[in-house]
């Protein structure tokens, strides 16, 4: 079997590519040299559920059902590059606890999780351009998506405590910080199969899709999980100033609840309660099934076979729910 380029094509099944990913991710964070190797290694104790690997990997699944062997690379770079983001994350939150395990910064102190997190992001970037070929992939810019991810980051900073935060605003903030890394995923699995630009784009805006959905859902998480069941810290976006879709919209129709917050007098149950009260959560989970329904519809339009489909829409599915 070969592709376009004329390097055979090795059978990678798409079980059998995501046990790769694994391997090579935990082996990045394993195998680092010994100075960060302790630090890093912690990190294999709190893999998450490698959504956008699984993306890519779904994405560029071929028509026999076969894994080009660079989607491997570039998955692991990916899941790097968002491990980099959550270290940086923690630090930023003062955060605990993720996915059930101390955090970097926690159990290691801040400056220690800020150098590993930039070293991630070191390595994420040489596993991405460590590829075969790598001339043939060179529309995937890595530095560009990292951009829109630190710009987005950036964006949320600068609004925390914002009280009059629009929703196009904020809409444009997660496109950055979160729905840019799902964006690359689901491009890069798309060269790896696909030549029409056309399809390549719709492949591009799916995943953009997904990304905004997915953190819409999460901003509902942090209104109705326990810390617990979310393995998180949960009930805490506003005490660290970010404000998010559902108090966004409770803000604007609950002029009391904005009084309180300008005044510091605003406690979580005013909060909680305003954001039931006034449809915060129902305008989210209304927004978030938009998104659900456009990427449903593009994916229709892909006319991939039928394990592919059912691949993406299970993407999908976990994205709107998390589960």
């Amino acid at each position: 079997m070969t592709i376009d380029n004329n390097i055979t094509k090795q059978i990678i099944t798409f079980d059998q590519a995501i046990v790769l990913v694994k391997d090579e991710v935990d082996r990045a964070l394993s195998s680092s040299p010994l100075i960060i190797r302790g630090f890093t290694k912690h990190l294999t104790k709190s893999h998450g559920k490698f959504i956008r690997a699984v993306s890519l990997i779904a994405c560029a699944q071929d028509e026999v059902g076969y894994i080009h062997p660079n989607a491997i690379k570039f998955a692991a770079s990916i899941e790097l590059l968002h491990l980099a983001t959550l270290v940086h994350d923690d630090i930023i939150d003062d955060a605990d606890l993720r996915r059930g395990e101390a955090t970097l910064q926690k159990k290691f102190g801040k400056k220690t999780a800020v150098i590993c997190g930039d070293y991630l992001l070191a390595v994420a970037l040489q596993l991405a351009t460590s590829v075969s070929n790598r001339e043939d992939y060179l529309k995937i810019n890595m530095t560009e998506y990292i951009t829109k991810v630190c710009l987005g980051e950036l964006n949320q900073h600068i609004n925390n405590h914002n009280l009059d935060l629009s929703v196009s605003k904020y809409l444009k903030i997660i496109s950055g910080k979160t729905a840019a890394l799902f964006e690359a995923s689901f491009f890069a699995g798309a060269i790896l199969c696909e030549n029409d630009k056309i399809i390549i784009n719709k492949y591009k805006k799916l995943g953009r899709y997904i990304g905004m959905l997915f953190q819409l859902t999460d901003d509902c998480m942090d209104f109705e999980e326990t810390k617990d069941t979310a393995k998180k810290p949960v009930q805490s976006d506003y005490e660290q100033g970010v404000i998010t879709l559902p108090l966004i919209y409770a803000l604007k129709e609950d002029s009391n609840l904005k009084e309180k917050a300008k005044f510091n007098s605003v406690t979580r149950d005013d909060i909680n309660s305003s954001v039931l009260k006034t449809g915060g959560l129902k305008f989210t989970h209304l927004m978030s099934k938009q998104y659900y329904n456009k990427s449903l519809k593009l994916i229709n339009e892909l006319n991939v076979s039928k394990e592919k489909e059912e691949k993406l829409k299970l993407i999908l599915d976990k994205s709107y729910r998390l589960i």
